[in-house]
């Protein structure tokens, strides 16, 4: 199976009984917290339209019919047409996440792809990007397809990033092309660093004749073997080995070398470091092809957490929690521009991984749920973005950065909408959690600003 992802071994999939999450197409679904509607016609009433590309704001409403829009304005009517109040609320393009794992094919009893759209919608994203540490890893065309069939019935779009090389080994480029054709937004080996420079310079030259990014999990593995958490003074004092920043450094020096030398575009994955950001300012000021990302643990908690949490094991994530100058400085790279998109990572992993001691628990949480309530806590309350701003970088850049279109709230396009706010003080609690797993750190917590809604492919996702 591993050898070729066969067209009889998806039937099999197709065929056998779904797993509860996200509804097929024209059915309706209700949990707690969340109800998943087929609503071709909707009118969505005073609400306030947010463009973060020219940064307007206008009071309107928005009347959909068949899944498009057809009229924006104020005031407006529509007999027998189902009405969603937004009064005091944004309705923006609809969020994207360019960095989430979604499980599927292979490992289902963490997340599947129905389930983590559902978790992304609870969240207010109407768009992923999945990365392919599946099993099989997303390194053949038919897995691609797969992936964009399973996802089709959903209310969100799904964008498979292939391997850079085959089996995630680093050994052998994957077949990029093909790939490409068959849906692969990016190419990446994330969870593993691509080691050998020299596939990583093909890669990138491939790259750049696709017109695709390579997106790359940043460390340089001797530095930091059998690492598990920063190595820093809390690691020395927990006696747990560390992983050091130098480690994600010297691989984003690497491959910003080699996007110069080929004019390929790398794309930094999860950047966690000061230097890291310092390194990718520099880049972009001399024109290199590089952009970067950076998830919502890595601007909201420090290693301490370990500490603080007394070895909860989900503090562990790759790359680890740095220290609070890190923090300091990737705030100042999402002012400023450097970090060009936020995203989750989100990782999904079953209680019984998850529940033992913390150096054989394996890296990473979730993070879809979370993530526009982390943002309008950490940075939006506390001025480092305006609401503009922060939307822009889960709306616009990642879709920039991987060649997706952007959605357009025009009269005849589809109807791809976020409807949030950014004030409201809520707590996150398991309810909450719509992902298969539970493994996160912020069960408990002050969030600030609520996604009460989604809209797309003539689903309206209803959180309130």
């Amino acid at each position: 199976m591993h050898a070729a992802f066969s067209r009889a071994y998806l039937g099999s999939i197709h065929n056998r009984d779904r797993i509860p999450g996200l509804p097929t197409a024209l059915s309706t679904v209700q949990t707690a917290t969340m109800t998943v509607q087929a609503t071709p016609d909707l009118l969505i009433k005073g609400g306030t339209l947010l463009d973060p590309v020219s940064g307007s704001e206008s009071r309107s409403d928005v009347l959909i019919k068949d899944g498009l829009i057809a009229a924006l304005g104020k005031d407006l009517s529509a007999e027998g047409v189902a009405v969603f109040d937004a009064s005091g609320k944004y309705v923006s393009m609809g969020w994207m996440d360019m960095h989430v794992h979604l499980r599927e094919p292979g490992f289902e009893h963490k997340e599947t792809i129905q389930t983590g759209s559902a978790a992304a919608a609870f969240g207010g994203f109407t768009a992923v990007a999945c990365m392919p540490n599946t099993d099989p890893p997303i390194h053949t065309r038919d897995v691609v397809e797969f992936i964009i069939e399973r996802a089709g019935a959903t209310p969100v779009d799904v964008y498979p990033i292939a391997c850079v090389s085959k089996h995630r080994k680093g050994e052998s480029l994957a077949e990029m092309a093909d790939l490409a054709e068959g849906g692969a937004v990016a190419f990446s080996d994330d969870g593993d660093p691509v080691q050998d420079s020299g596939l990583m310079r093909h890669a990138l030259e491939y790259s750049r004749m696709l017109d695709k990014p390579i997106i790359g999990h940043e460390e340089d593995l001797p530095l930091g073997p059998k690492g598990h958490m920063h190595e820093g003074e809390v690691s020395t004092r927990l006696g747990l080995p560390g992983i050091p920043t130098i480690s994600e450094e010297i691989m984003i020096a690497r491959d910003i070398l080699l996007a110069e030398y080929t004019g390929g575009h790398v794309h930094i994955a999860h950047i966690s470091t000061a230097n890291a950001v310092d390194q990718v300012r520099l880049a972009k000021s001399k024109g290199i092809n590089v952009t970067t990302e950076v998830c919502t643990h890595h601007f909201t908690l420090t290693d301490k957490a370990v500490e603080d949490m007394d070895f909860d094991t989900h503090t562990k994530m790759h790359p680890p929690l740095r220290t609070q100058a890190d923090i300091d400085a990737i705030k100042v790279g999402l002012k400023d521009g450097t970090i060009d998109a936020i995203c989750t990572d989100h990782a999904p992993h079953a209680s019984f991984e998850k529940e033992v001691e913390y150096v054989a628990a394996p890296f990473g949480i979730l993070g879809l749920e979370t993530a526009w309530g982390l943002t309008g806590r950490e940075l939006i309350e506390s001025g480092i973005l305006s609401i503009q701003e922060a939307v822009y970088k889960l709306t616009v850049a990642p879709r920039e950065i991987l060649r997706i279109p952007v959605p357009t709230m025009a009269e005849g396009q589809p109807a791809n909408l976020t409807i949030f706010d950014a004030h409201s003080k809520w707590t996150f609690e398991k309810e909450h959690i719509h992902s298969k797993s539970v493994n996160t750190p912020f069960v408990g917590d002050r969030m600030v600003g609520r996604a009460w809604a989604t809209y797309n492919k003539g689903q309206l996702v209803n959180n309130a």
